[in-house]
């Protein structure tokens, strides 16, 4: 059996998740956790072979608990969950060290394919995202502005770039409105840009939205 455990904030995903997993054979949901703390204190009572992280959690991110976790453990196979598209997160997940990026309206067997995968070993790549590969192996020789952000700054400047306000990001992120702004401060800084108009123009001329 592949010992799965879920992270994500929302428990209605988290059902439906568990549901698809358990459908199929050969899989077992060993716990479910909503965000870092709760996921350390369950851990270390289970035998977990595939951990399901979603990238948008409250506190600490996805991406950061994914580093946390390599850090702890290099071994840990992690297939990250999120409803971003694969251009926005998943060469960044991959980076990190996750095994996969799944995005969360992908079909049902896709989940399943991907367990299977990654408990084999193997890394599970969508065709979006071996597409971008591609183009970040095209644009390698000049780095993009973008790519200089920080994991917090680049969610932050994604969900800007979609028309949430600062007060909704602060919010959706667990964060002050204060710590929110210091981070559109960077933002602009590292992109050498000066209104939000200019960056969500960037972010559409280079897909971080849809």
């Amino acid at each position: 059996m592949i010992r799965v455990f879920i992270v994500d904030d929302h428990a209605i995903l988290r059902r439906g998740i568990r549901d698809i997993l358990t459908d199929g054979e050969g899989v077992e949901v060993v716990g479910e956790a909503t965000d870092y703390n709760e996921l350390l204190g369950k851990m270390r009572k289970v035998q977990i072979d595939v951990l399901l992280l979603d990238v948008n959690l409250p506190g600490k991110n996805g991406i950061d608990i994914l580093k946390t976790l390599r850090e702890q453990n290099p071994q840990i196979k992690v297939l990250m969950l999120s409803m971003y598209p694969e251009d926005q997160y998943a060469l960044r997940a991959l980076k990190a060290g996750a095994y996969g990026y799944l995005n969360k309206a992908s079909a049902p067997e896709q989940l399943l394919s991907a367990v299977e995968q990654i408990m084999a070993g193997r890394k599970y790549v969508t065709p979006e995202i071996a597409q971008s590969l591609v183009n970040n192996l095209a644009h390698e020789s000049g780095e993009l502005p973008h790519t200089k952000l920080s994991d917090r700054e680049y969610q932050t400047l994604c969900l800007m770039a979609a028309g949430k306000r600062l007060s909704d990001i602060a919010l959706l992120l667990a964060l002050s409105p204060k710590t929110v702004s210091v981070y559109r401060a960077r933002i602009l800084e590292k992109m050498g840009m000066s209104t939000n108009a200019e960056l969500m123009r960037y972010a559409m001329l280079h897909r971080l939205v849809e």
